[in-house]
């Protein structure tokens, strides 16, 4: 009865174009992303290159992701950057047009919702978990470092309040600025992974944090100044990573003992580190404190999460 039927998932933020695909038991049926190209030495797009570039790519996107017959039975899109009214970022629109008018012409659900959501939802299926009605989670990219409180409402969506986060840099422009100083290629996150795993020794690099705030701004001058002053690429990198990971330790043990919330999902770039999320899961059972953790390539920009929204959505109304 069900057959090649599926919910649709589309994802433009930033750096990356996604499209996926979720078939009504709640199984990937087929995903397709594209990182957008940045210059050898860039550190970042126009929004207008992020439009052209989204523009470009999605039409064989679409194509390479129903290569065999599909039939969508409802649609999920991230609208926006994060679940506030004056959130806004033309790259987003570019997905979210692509979304209405397939919607609109085949006369299908859309479900609109923020990117952060999307991560949020791409989390909760991939890591299945956390179950609690409360839990933390950390959003950390290129574009975000925030930690949330996260409350399951009565409709079986979920309310994020703003619970601690970055007073300045986010963890991925740290990542990049060390990365592209070191000649690696932008968004530098893989590489500076790889160069870390090469080191024999670890640089200090400072950590600034205070309950759930957090400053990379300067850890980042501190680690790029090291680099001026001869520091070993690899143990820079290794100085970094470790920089980041203790820094999400302090201020997810901070806002947890404060809440008393003791489950927290990580998503975003940056947390697919592996070295930042063992770090994490050693450090905060120490504390009791269970970290979720999501398949590595639903971490980063994807369209899982939105696709997953849209089944989720989309199967209530047969329960």
């Amino acid at each position: 009865m069900y057959k090649n039927e599926v919910y649709l998932g589309i994802d433009t933020s930033c750096y990356t174009t996604s499209v996926a695909a979720i078939d009504r038991e709640g199984r990937l049926v087929g995903e397709v992303r594209r990182i957008l190209q940045v210059k050898q030495g860039g550190r970042g797009l126009q929004q207008s290159e992020m439009v052209f570039q989204h523009t470009r790519n999605l039409p064989d996107m679409m194509k390479e992701l129903l290569t065999k017959p599909l039939k969508i039975v409802g649609i999920g899109v991230s609208a926006r950057p994060r679940p506030l009214e004056d959130s806004y970022m033309p790259a987003f629109l570019v997905g979210l047009g692509l979304a209405r008018s397939l919607a609109a012409a085949s006369e299908i659900p859309l479900h609109e919702i923020s990117h952060q959501e999307n991560h949020l939802e791409a989390g909760l299926w991939s890591a299945q978990g956390p179950d609690a009605d409360r839990f933390l989670l950390l959003h950390a990219s290129g574009g975000t470092t925030d930690l949330l409180a996260v409350k399951k409402r009565a409709d079986g969506n979920y309310e994020l309040t703003q619970a601690g986060g970055s007073k300045d840099l986010h963890a991925g422009q740290f990542i990049d600025r060390v990365g592209v100083a070191l000649g690696l290629q932008f968004p530098a996150g893989p590489a500076l992974e790889r160069l870390a795993a090469t080191a024999d020794d670890c640089i200090e690099v400072p950590v600034a944090v205070r309950q759930g705030d957090v400053s990379l701004s300067g850890p980042a001058t501190a680690a790029l100044r090291k680099l001026e002053a001869g520091a070993d690429p690899a143990a820079l990198a290794a100085g970094v990573q470790y920089a980041l990971a203790e820094t999400f330790v302090r201020m997810i043990r901070n806002v947890a003992a404060q809440k008393e919330i003791f489950d927290v999902l990580l998503v975003g770039g940056v947390a697919s580190n592996s070295y930042i999320r063992s770090h994490l899961i050693e450090k905060l059972a120490k504390r009791r404190i269970r970290v979720w953790i999501p398949e590595s390539r639903f971490s980063p920009d994807n369209a899982a999460g939105c696709a997953a929204y849209a089944f989720r959505q989309g199967e209530s109304r047969y329960e």
